[in-house]
């Protein structure tokens, strides 16, 4: 059996809680899932504040893409926005970063939007060598800014 990619669902917040705590640990952070009223309000509140794609390996969420569109892009054009893409370990080199950016792609195009953007830690050499395969230029003229609130 292979690996599918589908939208989340409210009965996901559990597994997509863990994943987080998966993310927090590759950054740095406490490997402690989310909180899951947090990950709930998050994605199935009225306005959802990100549409999350999980990669599914039988009954296992192996992965994720999180993405929100983003206007203006370029006039009055809209692009979706790639927060986070995130494999687990043990899943890691079998295409299914891959698999999940196509679907964010394909969720981009139907949704309209003109371009999909993104940022990557520079201190991320494998992140930065998979999306240079993928062809997409690194945009020098852009800088990072982030305002804790």
């Amino acid at each position: 059996m292979g690996i599918t990619i589908r939208q989340a669902v409210e009965q996901d917040v559990e597994a997509i809680s863990v994943l987080l705590g998966e993310v927090e640990a590759y950054y740095g952070g406490d490997h402690e899932p989310a909180d899951e009223t947090q990950v709930h309000v998050a994605l199935f509140a009225e306005p959802p504040a990100a549409t999350v794609l999980l990669a599914v390996d039988g009954t296992a969420v192996v992965g994720l893409a999180s993405f929100s569109r983003l206007w203006p892009a370029a006039g009055a054009d809209t692009s979706m926005y790639l927060k986070e893409l995130f494999v687990a370990e043990p899943a890691r080199r079998r295409g299914i970063g891959a698999q999940l950016l196509d679907a964010v792609k394909e969720a981009a195009v139907e949704a309209g939007c003109s371009r999909l953007e993104w940022t990557g830690d520079t201190d991320n050499p494998t992140a930065l060598t998979f999306y240079k395969k993928l062809g997409a230029p690194i945009h020098q003229t852009k800088t990072f800014y982030r305002l804790p609130l």
